[in-house]
């Protein structure tokens, strides 16, 4: 189940869900105020936003989900996970924001012109339909709550099986900040994606759902087995 960025909604995973379907059944939501779903007129805070992410599975009948966050995603992931942890099998943070070292608006905003050369061209016309569809009391909302958040409190008390994964070119999520979110996760792996910046499910699709299809795997023989998640990794992906 994946789970968009600040401000932006579900078309950002639409190459990667289509790329995932013959492996494994895969949803993407628009969450409260964002794409095609309608929300409050204020906009909701991060720990409203993930109740609400995991209020849809139970409404469906799933069971657990695995949570696969993009971005701002990966805050909500996270929140979610720290507070409903029987609810959720396991985490992929998709370029985890947000690194405390940048949390400001004006770094954040130095960050993103820094990594936009590393994006398809592509995704500036989906940001402004998504920022569109939001108005901008939503998109304000969000971002401030991202910048507000303090996920590296929170991480050390996920206890499912994460991987994160960071695009090489990424400029909003350094090397530095990745290695140090699976440092604190107890049970975390990392992944770098080559020749992709801070949208990996976008850019590189197929490469994202290799490494996504590989973690289950891992995670669910382990699981079988009763044993843990094995040693923290860092591999590139083709």
């Amino acid at each position: 189940m994946c789970v968009h960025g600040a401000g932006v909604s579900s078309r950002e995973f639409q190459p990667f869900i289509a790329a995932l379907g013959p492996h494994h059944d895969a949803w993407t939501v628009d969450l409260p105020g964002f794409g095609a779903s309608a929300g409050p007129r204020q906009p909701l805070g991060l720990r409203a936003l993930a109740d609400a992410l995991v209020e849809w599975p139970a409404a469906v009948g799933l069971d657990q989900v695995v949570l696969l966050g993009g971005s701002f995603g990966c805050q909500m992931a996270v929140d979610a996970a720290v507070r409903h942890p029987d609810r959720i099998a396991a985490l992929v943070l998709v370029g985890p924001a947000l690194d405390p070292a940048a949390r400001g608006f004006l770094r954040q905003l130095l960050r993103w012109m820094r990594n936009a050369p590393h994006e398809r061209v592509s995704m500036a016309a989906l940001d402004l339909a998504d920022h569109r569809d939001a108005g901008g009391r939503h998109v304000a909302g969000a971002f401030a709550e991202s910048l507000r958040d303090r996920i590296e409190d929170k991480l050390p008390h996920v206890v499912m099986p994460t991987l994160v994964v960071r695009g090489a070119q990424d400029r909003m999520v350094p090397q530095e900040w990745a290695e140090e979110v699976t440092r604190l996760l107890p049970a975390g792996r990392l992944a770098v994606v080559e020749k992709a910046g801070h949208m990996v499910p976008y850019r590189q699709a197929h490469s994202l759902v290799r490494l996504v299809t590989d973690f289950l795997a891992h995670t669910c023989a382990a699981a079988g087995a009763g044993g843990g998640t094995g040693p923290r990794e860092q591999r590139p992906a083709p």
